[in-house]
């Protein structure tokens, strides 16, 4: 059972040792919970990092753990605050536990125990100050890797640029913890490839090394040969009472078995996406940022087939049932100019 109070803290991380040694499925046999560490650097405020908001996504903790390994027998470049979040989901591979709320959608505000602890963590960090925040996740489809910011501001983009040139500017979902982190300071998410993609996870290992040997962010515009920035613009959601799935099958939207290639790629208007078994309007769940139902304004539904109404670039499809029951089939964006 999840209780705020298992939000822990280490100035010295001491009785932590033997995290190192320990998977993310196993890391619930020593934190009770989400715990929040404190390790002492040479430079201050701290580097703040968020692994495992999703138990699934274990690159964080594993980067971490290679991380932190280098230095074991010196001091860090710089403090470094570290959330090791969903453990409980962890033990399991679970994004999240059915009974939990999704840990990277709680940071704004609500009432249960879990948005305690997440306004714990944010109101700690307020408090003792933070350099920079990183908030490192897997995804389940085929996508480049790629950052995440909230603010097309020069020292989000230089923070986001040493990941990837490739990057995501979104306001949405609120309750995200980079979203709550960006009031504070430089904030952003990277998005390291699927579970076990060890170039994702060396490129994650080298940009936490990095900000932590960071004397200050730049401030200098990024240019805008050196990026590429795209902003969400809508989430594409199935309705509960909707069955699916990807290939030959008797579901009420049938996918195209490998719909992930699309991708962070232009989708040319008209192309098929799925056939359908009623042409409901009902069919997919689409709101543009502002909240706004905007299912007419993507996608048209003719002869029992799910079709682009317009030119679309996408990004996280995937073809796990699951994660798109517990998050979404994917998000839309549109190039964003500097």
């Amino acid at each position: 059972r999840f209780l705020p109070e298992t939000i822990a803290s280490s100035d010295q991380g001491r009785g932590y040792e033997c995290l190192l040694d320990l998977p993310a499925t196993e890391l619930y046999t020593v934190l009770p919970g989400p715990t929040l560490i404190h390790l002492p650097g040479r430079r201050e405020p701290a580097l703040f990092v968020a692994i495992l908001l999703h138990g699934n996504e274990v690159t964080g903790w594993e980067a971490m753990r290679t991380l932190l390994r280098r230095y074991q027998n010196q001091e860090l470049p710089r403090r470094l605050s570290l959330l090791i979040g969903n453990v409980a989901a962890a033990r399991h591979r679970r994004r999240r536990l059915e009974q939990q709320p999704d840990y990277n959608r709680i940071w704004s505000g609500g009432d249960t125990p879990e948005h305690a602890a997440m306004r714990q963590v944010l109101e700690t960090m307020r408090r003792r100050g933070v350099f920079a925040s990183i908030d490192v996740h897997n995804n389940a489809g085929i996508n480049p890797y790629y950052a995440c910011v909230n603010q097309v501001e020069h020292r989000f983009l230089q923070l986001a640029r040493r990941f990837s040139p490739t990057i995501v500017y979104f306001t949405r979902p609120e309750g995200a913890q980079s979203l709550a982190f960006a009031e504070l300071c430089p904030s952003v998410v990277l998005e390291c490839g699927q579970p076990g993609d060890q170039a994702g996870m060396s490129r994650a290992i080298e940009h936490l090394d990095g900000c932590l040997k960071l004397a200050e962010i730049p401030s200098e515009p990024v240019s805008a040969n050196d990026i590429d920035v795209f902003h969400t613009i809508a989430v594409v959601k199935i309705p509960k009472e909707r069955s699916f799935g990807f290939g030959h099958g008797e579901w009420d939207i049938q996918f195209a078995e490998q719909i992930d290639r699309f991708n962070f790629r232009d989708v040319p208007l008209g192309t098929e996406l799925a056939s359908i078994r009623s042409e409901s309007n009902s069919i997919l769940d689409v709101k543009e940022a502002s909240g706004r139902d905007a299912l007419d304004r993507f996608f048209a539904i003719e002869n029992n087939t799910l079709r682009t109404a317009a030119p679309l670039i996408p990004s996280m499809l995937s073809t796990n049932v699951d994660l798109i029951r517990q998050d979404c089939l994917c998000y839309l964006m549109e190039r964003y100019p500097l």
